[in-house]
């Protein structure tokens, strides 16, 4: 069996954000592309598999604000779903990434409730 490769957000979406892309002069570094903590999860890089909960990421050419503001048109990225079907049972979500980025240890069963 041929392993996929697994994209990231700046590599999939193509927004020229991350470290060496055309667009940082227009719209900065892409926080998610540089996002340490968040290194690893759903097997990205960075917060490339994470961006969803990772403020000041991009959508529909704007960049995003908050977790709470951006999160409906992150729910319906394609590059989010393709994360969840990828994953599967081993999907880092949203609650797992945000205790990350908190420095923030989660309680198993919690997760699960």
């Amino acid at each position: 069996m041929i392993a996929r490769v697994q994209l990231n957000c700046w590599e999939e979406k193509k927004c020229g954000r991350e470290p060496g892309g055309n667009k940082i002069s227009e719209f900065g570094v892409c926080p998610a592309s540089i996002e340490k903590r968040t290194n690893g999860l759903n097997d990205g890089k960075c917060g490339g598999r994470a961006c969803w909960a990772i403020v000041g990421t991009m959508c529909n050419g704007k960049v995003q604000g908050t977790y709470a503001a951006k999160l409906g048109n992150c729910l319906n990225c394609e590059h989010y779903k393709k994360v969840i079907v990828d994953q599967g049972a081993l999907f880092v979500n949203s609650q797992q990434i945000l205790a990350c980025l908190n420095n923030v240890l989660i309680e198993e069963d919690s997760i699960k409730s």
